[in-house]
């Protein structure tokens, strides 16, 4: 895996970069892009828990008793709505005990700053939470949302998206340097309409086919 810099890691795997470039191609369908972005989203979110923590138990195999290590404190997968829905099925299958919680964000059209419309979490404290959000743009809705799973008592936090912008890591490694982010590439720059370049479009219209 390449790690430019914590806290970014870039899923450096053959396999992802195969999938990210179906998500790319303009030509992709909203079914098999629904396919791509759940076999993308398993590998991210088997790196973003790579290092989750865990603790060491005993098990009963029918042979004898060995040791064994289960997840420490569990998981909470939160998507932002609606785009984030893609890649939370990833996330319930891979951690069947997985808590799910919803962060609805929207843009005050007065303000251009992203305001809750909907949250619902289980709680967080003392728990594992994956932010997941595919596309990190100016990093505006990753931050609030990740304020709002702070308030909450959310202290272990990873975002985990399909592309990122250099102009949304650095909004995020700002505003929450301690909130580590997983994604499939690093692309250039956004553009002036705020659209990350390549990028792939619109993640959550090209997922559920309004675009």
């Amino acid at each position: 895996m390449e790690r430019p810099s914590p806290p970014l890691t870039i899923v450096d795997h053959p396999l992802a970069a195969h999938l990210l470039t179906g998500l790319r191609d303009e030509r992709t369908e909203p079914e098999r892009f629904r396919h791509l972005a759940r076999r993308l989203s398993t590998v991210l979110i088997l790196e973003a828990t790579r290092d989750l923590p865990t603790v060491t138990t005993s098990v009963a195999t029918p042979i004898e008793e060995t040791s064994a290590r289960v997840l420490r404190g569990g998981v909470v997968a939160v998507p932002i709505l609606r785009a984030g829905l893609g890649l939370l099925e990833a996330a319930t299958e891979l951690l069947p005990d997985v808590g799910v919680g919803y962060a609805g964000l929207e843009r005050d059209e007065a303000t251009l700053q992203p305001v809750s419309y909907y949250l619902k979490v289980p709680p967080l404290d003392g728990r594992s939470v994956l932010l997941l959000d595919p596309m990190l743009a100016t990093g505006g809705s990753a931050a609030f949302a990740a304020s709002l799973l702070k308030e909450r008592g959310a202290t272990a936090i990873q975002l985990v998206c399909v592309v990122a912008a250099p102009e949304g890591v650095a909004r995020l490694a700002a505003e929450h340097p301690d909130v580590a982010i997983v994604t499939a590439a690093l692309d250039e720059r956004l553009n002036d309409v705020g659209y990350i370049v390549p990028g792939l479009g619109d993640f959550g219209d090209r997922l559920f086919g309004t675009g």
